[in-house]
This record gives structure tokens, C-alpha cells and sequence, in this order.
């Protein structure tokens, strides 16, 4: 057979994928876009521009620098600290620079990669919920997705749609035996943000359970195509990560620890919650406070009660993986506390338990559901970039 000859079959594939995914994107879009209404109407009432929200503050800022300047741009504090742009990875950047080829500003130019990035991460939770649990759980996943209370941070020039994206095909590639794929995605994620390590992660445990199958199984590893495929898988997943990091520690001249001293200059750490968990011990002080801090402690108690679920649920060890890595990165780091919602929106298969229960109740009371929850996503979306916002 041709390469003519195939090409109708695949394109024959992607449309019937396209098809079955529409109903999830029909409701992201929806869902984005009142959010986005929401924001405008408030930005005309409070005198503030939207799209300076979107894209020129906070880390969309040093983004854009890193566009336009490269790196070694930095700040120096009172205190003495330097934060350095060398904190953040270079694909959102890069992809920035060329959109500005297309004439777009890099401010404009990481508003289309998000807004597309996001439409991306979308396909992908729906393709990796329905492979595990069929199409209507897929919708609900990405419906449930996109109606984070933080979600309008996916429509903004940051890179979290970007490596959601990334991540939810690296996984999906995984769980299809798409070895080769699966490595240049997790390489691609490894380039965008330091939580691509769990990306990395997700392909090695796959790969050697795999393998530890095969060999339980009797069979010889490495005499297939499809072992060398997952071997090249294997080896390709760290080198984005892997190389940033080596080119952060050769610049400052600090070796292989280099870019975790550019972070520990932004006050970024793992220390095991010890900081999480005095942030929420300092909230019982007065009787607001200790209102915060036992929701606070709720919203870590449901986190993971749906890890648990997803376990009993067998979810595939990808998944697990990914998730429980993202999840205990973004609640055990010592940064920025009014950032942790944001770092803990890639990790969508805790989400899963929810769409499973969503899918079981009829379409009319699902619909329901999810358009309240959006609206008051919308509302608080809103609320919250014009007020502290995601730094």
C-alpha cells in the first residue's frame, strides 16, 4: 500500500476523532468564552482592560521579556534576592517569538498559543477519559476541566493550557502504546514547565511495568519493533527537561544544581508541606481565618479522597503516576501559597471520579450542573484577576 493509498484511511481516522471529541469542545469554548464575557463586563465596571489582565502581568510578563530579550534578564530585590528570567522554561517563550512572525505582539502571540493550546488540552482529556471510561465520561472531564474556579487562567498568555496539552497527548500516547510519540511530547513538556518531570515519569513506570509483563511473560525484551519504539519513547521523555536544566546550570556556572538555585532565589522549594501546612496553621488566629483555613484543609482532604478514587477506580498507572507527582509537587512546594490552585490544574485525571459520577445522571440534570458551576467559575475567574490573580 501507498502512501496515497493511506492517507483517506488517516484522514478518515482524524475526522471520526474529531466527530466523537466535538461535543467536549462545543462545551470548553462555551464555557471559556462565558468566562471571558464575564471578564470584560467586569473590566469595563471596575476601569480595567481585559486584555492586560490576560496577557501583561504576572509571569506572562516575564514570559514576553524572555520573547523578546532571551534570557538573562533579572530583578534584584531589597532583600538581595535575584529573580531571574532563567526560572521559567523556554517553549511558551519560543512559540511567542515565532507567532510574532505573523506581525502579533508576543503579548498577543501567548494569547493565540494559550487559546489554542487550550482547545488542545481539551482533545487530549477527552481522548484520554474516553480510551478509560467512554465518550460521555470524556466530555465530562473536560467540561469539569475547563469549570475550575482558576480556569481562566487556561485563556491567559501563561503556560499551564500549554503543558496541559502536552501532557494529556504524552499520556493518551501512552495508554495507546504510541511509544515514540508519547517521548517527544513528554520531551516538548519537559521544555515548558519543571512539573514535566511527571510527564517523564508516567513513560518510565509504563514502560517498565511493560517490560517487567513481557519478561514475567516469558518473552525476550528488545527483539520487537514495537520494544525499540518504547525504548526510543523512554530515551527521548527527559531530554527537554533535562536539557534546559543542564543549560541553566552550565550558564550560572552552578552545575547540575543551578536551576534549583534560581528558583530557591524566588523563594521556590520542596520542603514536604512544612510551609504549606504552617501557611494553613497561621489561618486559626482569628474566627475568619480559621473559616479559610479549615476549607483550606478540606480542599486538601478532597484532592485526596479523588487520588483514592481514581486508585480504586484501577486507573492506568500513567495516570497515577502523572497526577500523584503534579498534585504532590504543586501541594508540597514552599513558593507563592495564592499559587498552588493554578499548579494543580494539569493534573486532570483527578478529575476523572467526577466525570464518571457526572456521565450517570441524564443529559438535561448533567447540563444543568455544569452551566451553574461555569457561571460561578465565570464570576470568580473575574473576581479574582482583578484582584490578587494568579502570580
Amino acid at each position: 500500500m501507498t502512501d496515497l493509498d493511506q492517507r483517506p484511511a488517516t484522514g478518515h481516522r482524524t475526522a471520526a476523532a474529531l466527530r466523537r471529541a466535538a461535543p467536549a469542545l462545543f462545551v470548553y469554548a462555551g464555557v471559556r468564552a462565558l468566562g471571558l464575557a464575564v471578564l470584560a463586563v467586569w473590566g469595563a465596571a471596575a476601569g480595567k482592560s481585559p486584555h492586560t489582565l490576560l496577557s501583561a502581568r504576572w509571569d506572562s510578563l516575564w514570559y514576553t521579556r524572555v520573547a523578546d530579550f532571551g534570557y538573562g534578564w533579572e530583578v534584584k530585590l531589597p532583600d538581595g534576592s535575584v529573580h531571574s528570567n532563567l526560572a521559567f522554561f523556554p517553549l511558551l517563550p519560543w512559540l511567542e517569538r515565532a507567532g510574532s512572525v505573523f506581525g502579533l505582539s508576543y503579548a498577543d502571540a501567548g494569547l493565540v498559543v494559550s487559546a489554542l493550546a487550550s482547545l488542545c488540552a481539551a482533545g487530549g482529556i477527552f481522548a484520554v477519559a474516553e480510551h478509560v471510561y467512554g465518550r460521555r465520561a470524556g466530555v465530562c472531564a473536560v467540561a469539569l476541566w475547563a469549570v475550575l474556579p482558576v480556569g481562566i487562567v487556561q485563556s491567559m498568555a501563561y503556560s499551564e493550557s500549554l503543558f496541559t496539552a502536552l501532557a494529556a497527548w504524552a499520556l493518551y500516547a501512552v495508554l495507546t502504546g504510541r511509544w515514540v510519540t508519547a517521548g517527544l511530547l513528554a520531551s516538548l513538556a519537559g521544555l515548558t514547565r519543571p512539573v514535566g518531570a511527571a510527564v517523564v515519569a508516567a513513560v518510565w513506570v509504563t514502560a517498565a511495568l511493560a517490560a517487567y509483563r513481557r519478561k514475567r511473560a516469558g518473552e525476550r525484551p528488545l527483539v520487537a519493533g514495537r520494544d525499540w519504539r518504547m525504548l526510543l519513547g523512554v530515551l527521548l521523555a527527559p531530554l527537554g527537561a533535562a536539557g534546559y536544566v543542564l543549560w541553566v546550570g552550565h550558564r550560572t556556572g552552578d552545575g547540575l544544581f543551578g536551576y534549583l538555585d534560581v528558583q530557591k532565589q524566588w523563594g521556590n522549594g520542596f520542603d514536604g508541606g512544612y510551609a504549606f501546612a504552617r501557611f494553613i496553621g497561621e489561618k486559626f488566629t482569628s474566627p475568619a481565618g480559621a473559616l479559610a483555613g479549615i476549607g483550606l484543609i478540606v480542599g486538601v482532604a478532597g484532592l485526596v479522597w479523588l487520588y483514592a478514587k481514581g486508585v480504586r477506580q484501577h486507573q492506568p498507572p500513567a495516570l497515577l503516576v502523572y497526577c500523584g507527582i503534579v498534585v504532590v509537587l504543586a501541594l508540597c512546594a514552599s513558593g507563592y501559597f495564592g499559587s498552588k490552585p493554578r499548579l494543580l490544574m494539569p493534573a486532570f485525571p483527578i478529575l476523572l471520579p467526577l466525570a464518571v459520577a457526572l456521565a450517570r445522571l441524564r443529559t438535561s440534570r448533567a447540563a444543568l450542573v455544569v452551566g451553574s458551576v461555569a457561571l460561578v467559575s465565570a464570576v470568580y475567574g473575574a473576581f479574582w484577576l482583578n484582584g490578587s490573580g494568579p502570580p
